[in-house]
């Protein structure tokens, strides 16, 4: 998985409805599923808070 979100996560939701693939789920802070996952980058450009990292 090329992704994953950090612990500055605020649980906005911006990276969630962005996902093409549903493969972001919520949580205490939000999850990447990387078996859903396609690794498009599209969280990382949403996320308003730079969260989505690359690994």
């Amino acid at each position: 998985m090329a992704y994953k979100i950090s612990q500055e996560c605020v649980a906005c939701g911006a990276c969630a409805a962005s996902c093409p693939s549903n493969a972001i789920n919520e949580g205490d802070i939000y999850m990447i599923d990387p078996k859903v996952c396609t690794e498009c980058g599209t969280c990382f450009d949403t996320c308003p808070t730079g969260a989505v990292v690359k690994e």
